[in-house]
């Protein structure tokens, strides 16, 4: 018996020490650099508007209007939903989805003004693996700025400009393709025509 405490002793202490080691002072120094080097990220980039805070630069929305850029689709939830993040897992030849991607490039032909022989990028037919993506390609912006740029009263070079500027180029240089935030565009486009 005194062999067994003589050991338990040392394992209590060990799991006491690396509790408050790893369980508490590691968190809190992570968690204090993290809001020092990169405060504003650490909190989740979140878009603040006339003190309410409106989204985040790295979550889509969900937009339907005319006179905005419309996100891809989202498969989280009922759209863009964190607490749901994930893919359909739907295959290419699954019946369901390709029914799904059908009557989305119809609408998306439809509400573009664009003929059937448009191809449609495949960002607008289909989810991001997380559902949460705020990013469309460039091609689905230049294809969506006519649109766009009717429903506001501008003119179509002032939205392509304004697609640019909002275009984040490829991650680290290499990794991805470049891609337009939709939700920053969209709030651009709104302060641009208060």
């Amino acid at each position: 018996m005194r062999a067994f405490i003589r050991q338990l002793r040392p394992a209590l202490m060990a799991v006491v020490v690396f509790t408050l080691l790893l369980g508490v002072a590691y968190p809190l120094v992570s968690t204090l650099i993290g809001q020092v080097a990169f405060g504003d990220k650490a909190d989740g980039s979140l878009i603040v508007r006339d003190g309410v805070v409106v989204g985040s630069e790295f979550i889509g929305q969900t937009f339907t209007a005319p006179e905005y850029f419309h996100s891809r689709p989202s498969a989280a939830g009922a759209g863009y939903d964190g607490s749901a993040s994930s893919g359909s897992n739907d295959g290419p030849l699954n019946e369901d989805f390709l029914a799904a991607v059908q009557e989305r490039a119809d609408a998306y032909r439809t509400e573009n003004g664009l003929d059937d022989a448009v191809a449609v990028p495949v960002d607008a037919v289909t989810a991001s693996g997380s559902g949460l993506d705020p990013h469309i390609s460039i091609a689905n912006a230049h294809l969506q700025a006519q649109r766009v740029a009717d429903a506001r009263g501008l003119s179509l070079d002032e939205v392509l400009a304004m697609v640019e500027d909002h275009t984040d180029g490829r991650s680290l240089g290499v990794l991805g393709e470049p891609g337009v935030n939709v939700v920053l565009l969209n709030i651009a486009l709104d302060d641009l025509t208060k």
